[in-house]
């Protein structure tokens, strides 16, 4: 049994994403004073009295709203309370009942669930006291203030009484793979992380930039456990105007930091831009493998044979630091060819994690870089050529793999272009696939 599932509930900007982030210690949800700020459901995890449980936040509840998003919202935030064991209901003890909490009271009692009530933005024994008035639902109730973290222990030993735990801590699996989704906004990460999932958990919508927050969810496919994580659309940050969107930019480049594998995708229709470009350095900077998934791939089938031919060309164009990466035409609306990425991605994760054996690298380095009479090679500097000796080739860390030149001799250090020689070869000999190469050069002088 995994830990139990509790669900943060509430109508919007009553402050449910500053109790999650209080709570699971954590700034993963998005906070402002503009309603609606979250939209997807975001999972967390929370340690109290050595224990753990998850915790998911919602997008604020509007029942009776018919837009696109809030309805939406509201079906997410239906998904949560189904899937969670105990209900945290958050209520402005500033604000009081108003008569959408009266509509939610209805609604989280007819789930036969545990809830109890967080009344939040409790700063004096004022409000306190006008918070009593929540005790008129018929659950139990903490006085809280999300923001400065008071009542926390109170309120979290009343979600523990509803809550049953595994002896065993269940501990995360190492061969997990960290997968991000990246992209300009509404070229379809949503979509596309639907249809691995085989579910809605993301909301997909028309309207771009829908998604903002970085959403954590657990896959497991033929033995294997990913991590997906849906970042926001990357938006370049003079032209995010809104608090919200600015925050997006940081916490998807957050989300790369800690990705083993990034799913970069392109739009088939605009083809590829200056932002596509742009975006996908943030992901080789992070040390990410790299797969580029050309969408909306089902829009261009109808024109010419040689389609696929000239948007690769036009994408390595714009994207020379990544012609080792695999490009994969799909289409996340219909699911075409999506079920081939996963396996991309397995094997990308076992090539940023292929550390190769001293015997097989010394070969390498004999065939590759040394002259043929066995000498070293004296190799290409900045600025010219130079007495600069390659003495031996090392492999010093992996995810993605590291590899160490030691050089002596000469001044300056190895022309680009020979260090390029020197990956292109490895990967010919070793298969990096979608990965990375850090080539790194240790110079070594002479001692007067």
């Amino acid at each position: 049994m995994s830990a139990p599932l509790v669900a943060i509930i509430g109508r919007p900007n009553v402050g449910k994403s500053t109790l999650f982030n209080r709570l699971c210690r954590s700034r993963k949800a998005i906070v402002g004073d503009e309603p609606g700020i979250t939209r997807d459901r975001m999972f967390g995890e929370v340690d109290w009295k050595a224990r753990t449980f998850r915790l998911v936040d919602t997008g604020g509840i509007v029942p009776d709203d018919d837009a696109i998003i809030p309805s939406n919202i509201f079906k997410q935030a239906s998904h949560a309370i189904d899937e969670s064991v105990a209900i945290i209901w958050v209520l402005d003890s500033r604000a009081g009942v108003t008569p959408l909490d009266e509509e939610l009271g209805v609604l989280l009692r007819n789930t036969g669930k545990p809830v109890i009530i967080a009344a939040n933005k409790v700063e004096s024994k004022t409000v306190e006291n006008e918070a009593g008035e929540f005790y008129k639902f018929g659950f139990e109730m903490s006085p809280i203030s999300a923001e400065h973290g008071t009542g926390i222990g109170d309120l979290l030993d009343l979600v523990f009484e509803h809550l049953a735990f595994d002896n065993e801590v269940e501990e995360q699996k190492s061969n997990e793979i960290k997968l991000a989704i990246i992209g300009r906004p509404n070229v379809g990460k949503s979509s596309l992380l639907n249809q691995i999932l085989g579910e809605e958990r993301v909301i997909v919508s028309p309207i771009a930039g829908t998604t903002r927050d970085a959403i954590d969810t657990h896959l497991t496919v033929d033995g294997q456990d990913y991590l997906l994580i849906d970042t926001a659309g990357i938006r370049r940050k003079g032209k995010t105007n809104e608090m919200a969107e600015k925050l997006s930019v940081i916490m998807a480049r957050k989300a790369l930091e800690r990705a083993d594998v990034a799913i970069m995708i392109i739009d088939a229709v605009e083809g590829v831009t200056n932002l596509d470009a742009n975006i996908a350095g943030y992901a080789l900077d992070s040390g990410c493998s790299i797969i580029l998934a050309v969408n909306k791939w089902d829009a261009l089938e109808d024109k010419e044979t040689n389609t696929i031919y000239e948007f690769e060309r036009s994408l390595r164009m714009a994207m020379k630091f990544l012609d080792w990466a695999p490009i994969v035409t799909i289409s996340a609306l219909t699911g075409q060819r999506v079920k081939n990425i996963l396996p991309l991605v397995a094997k990308a994760n076992v090539a940023r994690n292929l550390r190769i054996q001293t015997s097989m690298l010394n070969r390498f380095f004999e065939d590759a870089v040394t002259q043929p009479k066995g000498g070293a090679a004296v190799a290409p500097v900045k600025g010219g050529f130079s007495r600069l000796k390659i003495q031996f080739l090392t492999q010093a860390g992996l995810r993605p793999p590291l590899f160490i030149l030691f050089t002596s001799g000469g001044k300056g250090g190895l022309h680009f272009s020979y260090l390029r020689y020197i990956e292109n070869r490895l990967r010919e000999e070793f298969d990096f696939f979608a990965t990375p190469i850090r080539l790194v050069e240790r110079h070594k002088t002479k001692k007067k």
